[in-house]
């Protein structure tokens, strides 16, 4: 009999401190975002879009290594490599990702390509309207995901001889 009246005693007490919470909530302020007039407000640590970097000079940071794609863990990341020369110097390394595509119809927004990027050259971005009714237009290409050119810096130059090959 005394256990039983513990345990009607204690759900009891845990129905009055449920609806203590609840009370507090309903005289607290109400939040309201304004989403398409403003902007929505992010923590730091906010998982969006892919955004491939460029160092303070223009160049992209992304030296075709494929430990991004080798981290994917959904294998939705594609890269083609082509080497820089002295006509065309994309990246300060010594490669340079000629294709880079992201499949985000299969992308887990994990994290683990850009943990595992040496160079820092993919991040996540802030960007979360990714959202599409066709399926095609959520593979993003390179030119897609680059971060503009600092200001001051010069874009990369690319002959005309050189990108006819």
């Amino acid at each position: 009999m005394a256990n039983k009246n513990i345990t009607v005693l204690g759900a009891a007490s845990a129905i009055v401190k449920g609806m203590g919470v609840t009370l507090k909530e309903m005289m607290s302020p109400t939040v309201t975002e304004f989403y398409p007039e403003e902007p929505p407000k992010f923590e730091e640590r906010y998982r969006g879009a892919h955004v491939l970097q460029r160092d303070e000079n223009g160049l992209e940071k992304c030296v075709a290594c494929f430990l991004c794609a080798a981290a994917c863990p959904a294998d939705c990341i594609y890269i083609e490599a082509a080497e820089n020369t002295d006509t065309v110097r994309i990246s300060g390394g010594e490669r340079y990702a000629k294709v880079y595509n992201i499949d985000y119809n299969r992308c887990i927004f994990c994290g683990y390509c850009v943990e595992a990027c040496p160079t820092d050259a993919i991040t996540h971005g802030h960007g979360f309207e990714v959202a599409s009714y066709n399926t095609s237009t959520l593979i993003k290409r390179k030119e897609d995901m680059l971060a503009p050119i600092p200001p001051g810096a010069k874009p990369p130059v690319v002959t005309e001889e050189a990108a006819a090959h």
